[in-house]
């Protein structure tokens, strides 16, 4: 799994959640499919007179997110900005050549209330709940992640009792310390929980 394929699975889904946070900081989810994808950025149409425009251009910050029939979790964060006004009839054709029912939503000379956004500095989690134990991966476009998870101290006196307590087995003992396999840690916290010693830490 790349970034990439990331970008693909969630344009064959077609159908994305949105989600910003309003004026008020209350979250704000709609659905999102005037979407076109580049192997780097992905340019979205919207009306200047939607909620979501205004809490775009005050903010920017938004998350993306699908989940695929293979129980495939995928979830794009990032910030958006306006495309510049030279550049904005070039990505809304597009966008509705791509997308033809836009055309039936903003028949003729009213598409020109839209306002094309490109999200470029993005990560992208991948979550695959449908393997034993679960997958997960982090990839950065042009974008620092944020680490998330638990890990093990050094103080760690072998006890495996996290080994025991992990519902996908992800916790290993290597020279009498416990380990946690990052890419199939659920992050449930249950290990940091049950460790007797409080040696488990949030990352």
């Amino acid at each position: 799994m790349d970034a990439r394929t990331c970008l693909k699975k969630l344009q064959l889904v077609g159908v994305l959640n949105m989600a910003t946070v309003d004026e008020d900081g209350a979250p704000q989810i709609r659905c999102m499919s005037a979407i076109h994808y580049e192997p780097d950025a992905l340019y979205f149409f919207t009306a200047r007179g939607k909620e979501l425009c205004k809490q775009l251009l005050r903010d920017g910050r938004l998350q993306l997110s699908a989940y695929t029939r293979f129980k495939e979790s995928i979830r794009l964060s990032g910030k958006a900005v306006p495309v510049p006004d030279d550049e904005q009839i070039k990505w809304r054709d597009v966008i509705f050549t791509e997308q033809p029912y836009l055309e039936n939503v903003y028949p003729g000379g009213t598409k020109s209330i839209g306002i094309i956004f490109v999200i470029k500095g993005f990560s992208i989690e991948y979550f695959n709940l449908g393997v034993n134990p679960i997958f997960r991966e982090v990839y950065e476009v042009g974008a620092a992640v944020k680490s998330k998870g638990y890990v093990v101290g050094e103080d760690c006196i072998g006890c495996e009792t996290c080994v025991s307590a992990c519902p996908q087995r992800a916790i290993d003992m290597q020279d009498g310390r416990a380990f946690i396999r990052q890419q199939n840690c659920l992050h449930c916290g249950n290990c940091f929980e049950q460790c007797p010693t409080g040696v488990i830490t949030r990352r």
